[in-house]
């Protein structure tokens, strides 16, 4: 018998959201480790928050919101709300039901203070680290580190001379401006809209962008990202990030770090000796200079091992920069860029550890 084609939707619905997610669906793993890390971050939310007044929309589900918004490459807080009021998957994941209206996207700009505020980026990878570190998939013997460029918000051509000597910007939102003869540098030169961004470049054949540089420490045995640090762009920057993130996880045993030829110093393998760490470091050897590491450290299997492990890093940056916040950042100054920058890393982190984790199994009804 054929189905009448009726248009009229229903009055009532005796459907939950928790029984249209599939059971074995990714993001059930992800919800679990993301609300525990959550649940313990109570106190520092209560800090943040007035005591009185009009309740504000819970911040564990602007923090669900966000997640859902890098996971899934939506490039704007507006399409985000757009996707929440009608997608019943979101509904479920940042904790809405059916019926709740959703927030304006306004909301994500005026709370990101107080996130940065109580730290939550920063936190929820710490605990993320600690779960994998309970779970016994971190090694903290042997680590990586490497660093990439975060283009910045601010466009070149809104450099202004520091002195204020040049002509004022042309009419329009998208003005022309001719830098023809015109040298730019960070010393001459600097962005009105983010001043904290520098111009840099990476190799001689690309083009100088204002840009921060983001830093990473991979641990070795299942490629997971443990520390994040966000610093200006410049050519000291990678080196001196790499001892701060060291310093950040101390330890009495004897450790191993990997990178590329940009950490072959001799400085620098002197501060990670001094550390009791083993600079297992690229060598950078040309015609006119001889590299830092010697036999006592590249004659080892380990030095071969680590060097071919240390690109799996290379991961983290591709998938945080595949449409998402580290390709290009959206906001303005190195405050809101490190908490945007620390969050992507920490749900890169937070989805590697749910697969290594496995599946969750639901019990029966």
């Amino acid at each position: 018998m054929r189905g009448t084609d009726v248009q009229q939707s229903g009055l009532f619905s005796y459907v939950s959201l928790e029984s249209r997610v599939p059971a074995e669906h990714p993001l059930r793993g992800i919800k679990k480790l993301l609300d525990e890390a959550l649940s313990g971050m109570s106190r520092d939310f209560e800090r943040v928050y007035a005591q009185e007044g009009r309740p504000s929309i819970p911040p564990e589900r602007l923090v669900r919101a966000s997640t859902l918004q890098i996971l899934y490459s939506i490039r704007s807080e507006r399409l985000l709300c757009e996707q929440l009021d009608y997608n019943l998957l979101f509904r479920w994941f940042v904790g809405l039901s059916i019926d709740e209206p959703i927030w304006d996207h306004s909301t994500f700009t005026k709370n990101r203070d107080r996130l940065i505020e109580a730290k939550v980026a920063r936190k929820l990878l710490r605990r993320v680290v600690r779960k994998a570190r309970d779970a016994r998939l971190l090694s903290n013997e042997h680590f990586s580190v490497d660093g990439t460029l975060i283009e910045s918000w601010a466009a070149t051509k809104s450099m202004r001379r520091r002195d204020g000597k040049d002509e004022p910007p042309g009419p329009g939102r998208n003005p022309s401006v001719d830098w023809h003869g015109e040298k730019r540098s960070n010393e001459t030169h600097v962005s009105p809209k983010d001043p904290e961004a520098k111009l840099f470049r990476k190799s001689a054949h690309t083009a100088a962008k204002l840009s921060y540089m983001g830093h990473v420490l991979m641990d070795h045995r299942n490629g997971l990202i443990v520390d994040v640090e966000v610093t200006e762009a410049n050519g000291d920057a990678e080196r001196e990030a790499a001892l701060k993130l060291l310093d950040r996880h101390p330890s009495h045993e004897r450790r191993t770090l990997a990178a590329d030829k940009a950490y072959d110093t001799k400085q620098f393998v002197a501060d990670c000796r001094e550390r009791g760490v083993t600079p297992q470091v690229a060598m950078n050897v040309s015609g006119t200079r001889g590299s830092a590491i010697d036999g006592r450290t590249s004659r080892h299997a380990g030095y071969v091992a680590s060097q071919r492990m240390r690109k799996r890093v290379e991961e983290c940056f591709g998938w945080s920069k595949d449409g998402r916040p580290l390709r290009k950042m959206k906001v303005y100054g190195k405050r809101k860029v490190a908490f945007l920058a620390t969050l992507t890393v920490g749900i890169y982190t937070l989805l590697r550890v749910a697969k290594l984790l496995g599946p969750l199994r639901l019990a029966p009804a």
